[in-house]
């Protein structure tokens, strides 16, 4: 009975994590399954938005506009991927190894040392891992994020970035400039990860050079899972 309450019990805590790792799935799903790239970048960019937004945050920075800058620190980083890659001719995957390489540099720079430590007592967190609002607050996220994304790949820039991916060659002979459109959907993808990684250090109440190890896999395995399980309905 103890281990059944247990588990009800922390519920809300897995739930709200599993959100956060969902955002983080949706910046993967962009880059893996829309213009076919296994994008390694995810491991690092992910940690570069729990740095920028801890840093930020303990410096009495406001958490929107911490979470804001994690979100343009992400953007940077698939930016260098997407140069690497279309500029440099440098493989896709190649290309993200390196960033995520250069990014370890980088972001232990960000935090000045292996962690840095965001206590909820202390900084307005938006999530919190004993918070039960945070679910909602996350699922809101969630909605407006998958709502945004619908409604941009419908468009006709979206198009074509969804063009790039299913078909470059014709989509390059119909004229589509599918190299910015890789950048951008690089720099999109891990936009959202950052994004995501400023939630998970507000949640977890720190950020640690470590954190973002087997994120990609962890995104992978998430688009492929969720793909096999709707595929099914």
């Amino acid at each position: 009975m103890n281990i059944f309450s247990d588990i009800v019990n922390s519920l809300p805590g897995a739930v709200a994590q599993g959100l956060i790792w969902g955002i983080m799935a949706v910046g993967v799903f962009i880059t893996y399954k829309i213009l076919d790239i296994a994008d390694l970048t995810v491991d690092g960019s992910i940690c570069t938005g729990m740095a920028v937004c801890a840093v930020l945050m303990t410096n009495g920075v406001n958490v929107w506009v911490a979470m804001l800058c994690s979100l343009i620190a992400g953007m940077l980083t698939g930016l260098v991927t997407g140069i690497f890659h279309t500029f440099m001719g440098i493989p896709a995957i190649l290309a993200g190894i390196l960033t995520q390489l250069i990014l370890w540099s980088v972001n232990l720079k960000i935090l000045g040392g292996a962690n840095l430590a965001l206590p909820a007592r202390t900084y307005d967190v938006l999530t919190l891992l004993r918070r039960e609002s945070s679910i909602f607050i996350l699922i809101a996220f969630v909605v407006v994020l998958v709502g945004l994304l619908y409604w941009f790949f419908g468009t006709e820039f979206g198009s074509a970035v969804r063009a790039t991916g299913s078909n470059i060659k014709m989509s390059r002979a119909q004229g589509i400039n599918t190299d910015f459109n890789k950048i951008f959907g690089l720099v999109l993808s891990n936009g959202i990860v950052a994004l995501s990684g400023s939630l998970l250090a507000q949640y977890s109440g720190s950020a640690d050079i470590n954190s973002g190890r087997g994120a990609i896999v962890i995104g992978l395995a998430a688009v492929i899972i969720g793909e096999a399980i709707i595929s099914k309905i």
